[in-house]
C-alpha cells in the first residue's frame, strides 16, 4: 500500500508540475490565432438572399474563373469556401453527394480539445500534441461562440471505481482546464459518490468512489456543416452539392514551363449535365477520397489516407440524464468510449478499425455489440441494455493520414496536413471537426501563397456568425409559440436547429385544423420536425430524399423505423415542391430505404432478428398461438394486412393509415411476402423476450385483440338473471 501511495504521489505531482511547466513555457511562443475585430466584421456584408441551387449550378456554368475552386462539402470544404469569400476571392465550392454526406455527419456530435492527447503531450512531454490540443481548445470557444444555436456546453462524468485514480483524474482534468485558459467552457469539479448517482442516476454504483466533471461542446454536426456552407453562399461563394469532379484541368506555367492546375471538369448528378470550372487554385478537401483526387492530378503519386471505421448506435434518451455525458476512458481493448444525450436520445460510440474507403459505410453486428457489452460496465443493473434498444447504427469513415510533407511516412500525423503538389492541388487532409476553421485558415493561407491569390484581406472567420446565429437568443422560441401558435416541442426544435432562420421556416407550415397548435404538422408524432422543414430544406440545397431525412432532418440518425414511416409525407412533399414525376418519386424512396437498411442500421436489425432462435417455454408458446389465432379468425396460417386492420378497428385504432398497417405488417414480415406466419410471431415474441427487440406493435395488437375476445366471451357468460332483469321466477310452496 505504501509503494502504491508513493507511485500516485509521484505520477500526480508529474502531471501537475509537467501541466504547469509545459502551459507556461509553450504559451510564450505559442502564437495566439487571429481575433476578429467587431468591426471588420461588421465591413463584411452578407448577401441579403440565398441563391437558389439552380442560380448556384448557372454561376458555376457562366466560364467565368473562379480564385478558388475547393472540392468537397464537408466541414473542411465548406470551412474553406467561407474563409476563401470572407477574404474576397472568388470562390466555388462542389460537392460529389451532399454537404456533410460523409464522415461530416457521422460524428461523435462532440466539440472537444482531446483529454487522450493531452494526457500524452504532458507525460511525454510532446510539444507537437499540446499544440494541437491548444489550438482544437480554442476552437472549441470559437464554434461555440460562432453558432450558439447549433453547440452547447455539455458536462461529461469520468467515473472513478479506484479510490487512488481520483487525483490521478483530477490533476488530468484540472490541466485541461489550464490549456484552455480564459477560453474555458466551464470549470471542471470533483462530485462524491452520492452526488455523481444523484446526477446520473443510471450510473453502477457498487464501489463507485466519485467522479470527475469537465466540459466540452456538443454540436448538431451535419446542420453546423450545412451553416457554414450556406453563409458562405450567403457572402457570394457559387456552392452547390451533387456535382462530381470527372477530370483535374491543366494548362502550362508561363513562369516555370510545368503543368500547372487551371480548374476541372464537372457533372451534374442531378441533370446530368456536364462542363468546366476554370480556377487558378484547386483545394482537395475531400477526407477519406483524399487520394482519389491526389491521383487525378498524379496517378504516380503514393497513398496517404489509412481510413478508420467509426461507428456509433443511438439509444432512447431515458439512457442517460439529459444534461449530463459519460466518458469511459479505458475499455476492454484500450478505446475510450463516449455515452452522451442528443436531441432527446443516447449516443454511444465509437469504434476504431481499418476500412475500405466507400461512400456507403455499414455498421456490422460486432461493432454494435462492442459498444453495448462496454456500456454495461458502467450502467447499473436497474437499466437493462438490450439489443433491441438501438433505434440507429451508422460508421463514418475517420481520414487518418500519413504526411506527405515528410520523408518517413510509417507513423500517422495526429493533426492535419496541407500539402501542395507540384501541380499546385492544395490538399488539406486528417485533423477533426472541432479544427476545421483552423485547417480552412491554414489551407487557404497556403493556397495565396502557392497561387499568388490577391486577397483583400486577412482571415476573419474566427469568432464570425454563421447562418442563424446573428438574432438567436435562447428564448427565442417562446416568440415562435406566442406569435405563429406552435407546440412548444417544436419551437424550440426550430429554435435551436435554425436560429433565428426558424421563423422563416414556421412561416412556411400548414395550419393543423386544431384549436392547438395552429400550425406545424408533423412528420412522426414521436418527434418535432414538421412539414415546413421540408420546404425550407430543398431551399437549402436538400435534392434528395436522403438529404432531408439524414442531413436536414437528422430523423434517420435518431430513429431509423420512425425515418421510415415518415418516408411518405416527406416523399410527398418534396414531390410537390421539386415537380417530382411519379416515376422519380418511386425512385427516391427506394433509394432513400436502401439508404436506411444500409447506412443507418435497419439491416443489421433485421438480420439479427432472423437469426435469434425461438426460446419460449410450453406455456408461453400456447399462449402467443392462441393469441395470432384470434387474429387469423379465417383460419388461413397467416395474418395478412386486412386481419390487423381489422382488429385494430376493433379496439378503436379507426383511422390508423394504409401505410401504417404496412409498417406494422414490415416490421414482423421477416421473409417479405406480404404477410404473417405463426413461425415469425413466435420468433418476434422470443427476440422481445430476450430484449433483442425492445417493442413490437404487431405484439400489441394481438394481445389487445385476445383481451377483447375474452372480454366479449365473459359478456355472453352473464345471463340475464345474473344481471338483475329478465322474467322472475315463480316462487315454490
Amino acid at each position: 500500500m505504501a509503494s502504491r501511495l508513493r507511485k500516485l504521489g509521484i505520477t500526480a505531482a508529474g502531471v501537475a508540475i509537467g501541466a504547469a511547466l509545459s502551459t507556461y513555457a509553450l504559451r510564450v511562443s505559442d502564437v495566439s490565432p487571429h481575433h476578429v475585430q467587431m468591426e471588420e466584421m461588421q465591413r463584411i456584408r452578407r448577401k441579403r438572399t440565398l441563391p437558389s441551387r439552380s442560380e448556384q449550378v448557372k454561376t458555376l456554368q457562366s466560364g467565368e474563373e473562379f480564385d478558388v475552386l475547393i472540392i468537397g462539402g464537408g466541414a473542411t470544404g465548406a470551412g474553406c469556401a467561407l474563409d476563401a469569400v470572407t477574404r474576397g476571392l472568388k470562390t466555388a465550392l462542389v460537392e460529389a453527394d451532399d454537404f456533410a454526406s460523409g464522415t461530416s455527419s457521422k460524428s461523435t456530435k462532440l466539440i472537444h480539445g482531446g483529454v487522450r492527447y493531452l494526457q500524452n503531450a504532458i507525460m511525454g512531454l510532446d510539444i507537437e500534441q499540446y499544440r494541437m490540443v491548444k489550438e482544437a481548445l480554442h476552437e472549441r470557444a470559437s464554434m461555440l461562440r460562432s453558432a450558439p444555436h447549433l453547440t452547447r456546453p455539455l458536462p461529461i462524468m469520468l467515473p472513478v471505481y479506484t479510490w487512488w485514480q481520483i487525483p490521478y483524474f483530477w490533476v488530468g482534468i484540472k490541466a485541461y482546464d489550464l490549456v484552455a485558459g480564459d477560453r474555458n467552457v466551464k470549470t471542471s469539479y470533483y462530485l462524491s459518490r452520492e452526488d455523481a448517482l444523484e446526477l446520473f442516476p443510471m450510473l453502477r454504483g457498487d464501489k463507485l468512489c466519485g467522479a470527475i466533471v469537465y466540459y466540452d461542446g456538443q454540436q448538431d454536426d451535419a446542420r453546423m456543416c450545412l451553416a457554414v456552407s450556406l453563409t458562405a453562399a450567403r457572402h457570394g461563394a457559387a456552392i452547390t452539392n451533387h456535382v462530381e469532379v470527372l477530370e483535374l484541368l491543366k494548362k502550362k506555367d508561363p513562369e516555370g514551363g510545368k503543368d500547372i492546375l487551371c480548374g476541372a471538369k464537372v457533372r451534374d448528378n442531378i441533370s446530368k449535365k456536364e462542363w468546366t470550372i476554370k480556377a487558378k487554385c484547386v483545394i482537395n478537401a475531400t477526407g477519406p477520397f483524399t487520394d482519389s483526387i491526389r491521383k487525378m492530378d498524379n496517378p504516380t503519386v503514393k497513398t496517404i489516407c489509412c481510413p478508420s471505421s467509426g461507428v456509433h448506435i443511438v439509444l432512447p434518451g431515458y439512457y442517460s440524464p439529459q444534461q449530463m455525458g459519460l466518458l469511459d476512458p479505458a475499455t476492454s481493448d484500450g478505446r475510450v468510449i463516449f455515452f452522451l444525450p442528443w436531441l432527446n436520445g443516447t449516443i454511444a460510440g465509437t469504434t476504431d478499425a481499418p476500412c475500405e474507403v466507400t461512400r456507403s459505410p455499414m455498421p456490422s453486428e460486432d461493432e454494435i455489440q462492442f459498444i453495448l457489452s462496454e456500456i454495461k460496465n458502467y450502467l447499473n443493473k436497474d437499466v437493462d441494455v438490450r439489443r433491441g434498444d438501438v433505434l440507429s447504427a451508422w460508421s463514418g469513415i475517420r481520414p487518418l493520414v500519413q504526411d506527405p510533407n515528410k520523408g518517413d511516412t510509417k507513423s500517422l500525423a495526429r493533426n492535419h496536413i496541407v500539402h501542395v503538389s507540384e501541380s499546385k492541388l492544395i490538399t488539406i487532409a486528417g485533423g477533426k471537426w472541432t479544427t476545421f476553421r483552423a485547417m480552412a485558415e491554414h489551407t487557404i493561407d497556403a493556397a495565396i501563397k502557392a497561387c499568388k491569390l490577391e486577397p483583400e484581406r486577412e482571415c476573419v472567420t474566427d469568432g464570425l456568425w454563421i447562418e442563424g446565429a446573428q438574432g438567436w437568443t435562447p428564448t427565442m422560441y417562446i416568440r415562435l409559440v406566442q406569435d405563429l401558435g406552435l407546440e412548444v416541442e417544436v419551437a424550440k426544435h426550430l429554435a435551436i436547429s435554425y436560429g433565428d432562420r426558424a421563423f422563416a421556416v414556421a412561416k412556411m407550415a400548414a395550419l393543423t385544423g386544431k384549436r392547438w397548435p395552429i400550425i406545424g404538422k408533423k412528420l412522426h408524432p414521436e418527434f418535432p420536425y414538421i412539414d415546413a422543414e421540408v420546404r425550407y430544406g430543398i431551399r437549402e440545397y436538400a435534392c434528395t430524399l436522403v438529404d432531408m431525412v439524414a442531413r436536414r432532418l437528422r430523423l434517420s440518425f435518431l430513429n431509423v423505423q420512425a425515418a421510415s414511416e415518415a418516408l411518405p409525407m416527406v416523399a410527398d412533399i418534396m414531390a410537390e415542391e421539386l415537380k417530382w414525376s411519379k416515376e422519380e418519386k418511386e425512385k427516391q424512396i427506394a433509394a432513400c430505404e436502401h439508404f436506411l437498411q444500409t447506412q443507418m442500421g435497419q439491416q443489421v436489425n433485421r438480420q439479427l432478428k432472423e437469426k435469434i432462435p425461438v426460446n419460449l417455454s410450453k406455456s408461453e408458446v400456447e399462449t402467443y398461438t392462441k393469441r395470432f389465432e384470434t387474429i387469423d379468425k379465417d383460419k388461413k396460417g397467416y395474418v395478412s394486412i386486412t386481419d390487423i386492420k381489422r382488429a385494430m378497428k376493433a379496439f378503436g385504432d379507426a383511422e390508423v393509415s394504409g401505410e401504417e398497417l404496412h409498417d406494422i405488417l414490415r416490421e414482423i414480415d421477416t421473409n417479405m411476402n406480404g404477410q404473417v406466419e405463426l413461425d415469425e410471431y413466435l420468433q418476434m415474441m422470443s427476440a422481445i423476450k430476450s430484449g433483442n427487440i425492445s417493442h413490437s406493435r404487431f405484439a400489441a395488437v394481438a394481445e389487445q385483440e385476445e383481451i377483447r375476445k375474452e372480454q366479449e366471451r365473459l359478456r355472453k357468460q352473464i345471463t340475464v338473471d345474473r344481471s338483475g332483469g329478465g322474467q322472475q321466477k315463480k316462487k315454490v310452496n
